[in-house]
């Protein structure tokens, strides 16, 4: 019988499979040669989901022949962070437009177009793409890298772009519940 060192390829297949995040609690400190996309639905504690309107990422109801109007979220882990902090990158469009939120004093969300697989790479670089999950009470947050202190949130309205926001309140909710593709 070989031993995993004497078998390379089976050392490889060993770590890719003790590094899979199936549901983003387990973490990994070893290398791997390729990142691993995962793929969810993801809606606000309003039960609003995100779509695609005028090039901007939105939350609304959407109901009957709308519902296929639902954007999924694809994530990789950043492991260029800390990894207690579930460090992950979110995209839409099978990972190839991202949500960045640059540093700034009143620090803003976007869509750019960047492949979410190679976006680990950048190390620090990519911290404008990178969020740190939190879970509590079955309720997802994701707090913005290079922003510290800032939240991805929904509107409290529907049908308004994604934002922003250091707290909850009337008109921000920042809690998502996330569920496997």
């Amino acid at each position: 019988m070989a031993s995993p060192i004497a078998c390379p390829t089976a050392l490889t297949l060993a770590l890719l499979i003790l590094c899979a995040e199936a549901e983003g609690f387990a973490s990994c400190h070893a290398p791997t040669l390729q990142t691993k996309v995962f793929k969810y639905r993801i809606w606000d504690m309003n039960q609003k989901s995100l779509y695609l309107r005028n090039d901007q990422l939105v939350a609304g109801h959407l109901q009957g022949a709308n519902a296929a109007l639902e954007e999924k979220v694809f994530w990789v882990p950043n492991r260029s962070f800390e990894h207690a902090r579930l460090p992950v990158i979110m995209g839409i469009q099978n990972g190839t437009r991202c949500l960045a939120s640059p540093a700034a004093p009143q620090p803003t969300l976007r869509l750019e177009a960047a492949n979410i697989t190679e976006l680990p790479r950048a190390g620090e670089a990519s911290a404008p793409f990178t969020f740190f999950r939190s879970y509590k009470d079955g309720l997802w947050r994701f707090e913005s890298a290079a922003n510290p202190g800032w939240f991805l949130c929904t509107s409290a309205r529907a049908h308004e772009p994604l934002g922003l926001s250091r707290h909850p309140d009337a008109t921000h909710v920042l809690d998502f519940y996330f569920q496997l593709c």
